[in-house]
């Protein structure tokens, strides 16, 4: 398989846009050199392909340092441009916990050495994600890796004086909080979604409100303060409409819904198969179809995919036993299309929005989520829109094999990915090429 590098010259030839519009895209080093000509390099053929930003997650968990058994930002990373992403956020909930410059700067730094995407570290709220006390927040952000989301992911910052507070500081540099929302007081022990199917199955219920009591408390607190608020992984129709509220208040909110979410049910959990368990956990249909509503209507500006990865053992075990979380990066773009674009709720271009430009926008990545035009950085993700594919947890990039979606089957395939100019992904395999 050829690898195209950096100093190459190659053009996408006859390439749907997400509009509709058929050309060719000429690719010079790392910019996109022009549209609608041939350059004298290698021609790929692109029929009835289509060509789009490369997409951006906002919400990813590499696990490295500390817990390389489920991932490491190399094998994260593969993951992802198997995707179609070209930048992916690395959640701060490693071991040790991204609360310094120092671990935000080794994992930027992997991310470097990678070559396959941009890694951005996102940093702590708190220390250690106890919630307690401010992390290195500023330190962080004037790093290397100049950290501008902060999160303690996999836990909510309940404390509603120090929520505040991280509010406060993070506006000074423009930067943004990213709120896990659970009250960590009325989902003690809880294993998934409150509701008929819990009751039914005997499991301690998660209940709606804890969501919603914190999202309610976080709009007020950033328009109090005047500072930038994001809502993680978005699941239920009372969050739906508190985001809507304030957003028609002008509130400086945004928010995210994971695919698994705008598919997945409660129901699955009466398999009893831990496969199913994710924080927060998955809802009723009528909540589903509410996320739907919700992202096709802006009131929901991003997709992201929580990605978190686990071993084996700590799926493979018993209900209570089992780790909470799911894979995503591989699946997304297609479940995102199954439930999103097949429907009719959106269009490509809509898609394009959600998964690209509004996340690189939140995010504050300069050269992500950018138009394909000339000049701009050839950070691109070639899809056939036609195919379909079965997805096998056994032939998964990512380190661990979690996902929810083993043997079904899934709508458009990622054939090519382009990192600043190079085919990080050709023709659905890996390349082993890097951007340097």
């Amino acid at each position: 398989m050829s690898k195209i590098s950096t100093n190459d010259v190659y053009t996408l030839k006859g390439v749907s846009l997400a509009d509709g519009t058929v050309l060719n895209i000429v690719i010079s080093g790392s910019t996109i050199a022009s549209l609608g000509s041939e350059s004298d390099g290698e021609i790929i053929d692109c029929t009835g392909l289509m060509a789009l930003p490369g997409f951006v997650d906002l919400h990813t968990h590499l696990r490295e340092p500390g817990k390389e058994d489920s991932e490491t930002v190399l094998t994260g990373s593969r993951a992802a441009v198997v995707g179609g992403y070209t930048a992916i956020s690395a959640m701060a909930n490693t071991s040790p916990v991204a609360d310094t410059a120092g671990v935000v700067e080794q994992v930027f730094r992997l991310g470097k050495e990678a070559g396959l995407c941009e890694v951005f570290p996102i940093g702590a709220v708190t220390v250690g994600l106890l919630g307690e006390r401010l992390s290195e927040i500023g330190a962080m952000a004037e790093s290397a890796a100049a950290v501008r989301v902060f999160s303690d992911d996999g836990k909510c910052v309940s404390d509603p004086l120090v929520m505040r507070r991280a509010l406060e500081y993070v506006k000074s540099f423009g930067g943004i909080i990213a709120q896990h929302a659970q009250d960590p007081r009325l989902t003690e022990n809880s294993q998934m979604n409150e509701g008929e199917v819990s009751s039914r199955l005997g499991l301690a219920g998660w209940p709606a409100v804890a969501e919603e009591a914190i999202i309610a408390r976080d709009i007020l607190l950033a328009d109090h303060v005047k500072s930038r608020l994001h809502i993680c992984h978005l699941t239920t129709r009372g969050g739906v409409e508190l985001v809507r509220w304030a957003k028609s208040q002008g509130i400086n909110v945004t928010a995210e819904v994971t695919p698994h979410h705008l598919l997945l049910t409660d129901e699955l959990v009466e398999s009893y198969d831990p496969i199913y368990k994710v924080n927060p956990p998955l809802r009723t249909q009528a909540d589903v179809l509410a996320l739907r509503e919700g992202l096709a209507d802006g009131t929901i500006d991003i997709v992201a995919t929580d990605h978190a990865p686990h071993p084996t053992e700590d799926k493979e075990c018993e209900w209570s036993a089992a780790a909470f979380g799911m894979l995503g990066l591989e699946t997304a773009l297609s479940v995102v299309v199954k439930t999103m674009v097949e429907t009719g709720a959106i269009t490509w271009s809509k898609l394009v929005e959600v998964m690209s430009i509004n996340p690189a926008k939140i995010g504050g990545y300069d050269r992500q989520g950018k138009p394909l035009q000339v000049g701009g950085p050839a950070n691109i993700v070639v899809v056939n829109p036609t195919a379909e594919w079965i997805v096998d947890r056994g032939h998964m990039a990512s380190k661990s094999r979690n996902t929810p979606f083993h043997g079904m089957t899934l709508p458009t395939k990622v054939l090519h990915t382009i990192f600043e100019g190079v085919f990080v992904l050709k023709d659905a395999e890996l390349t082993g090429a890097k951007h340097e």
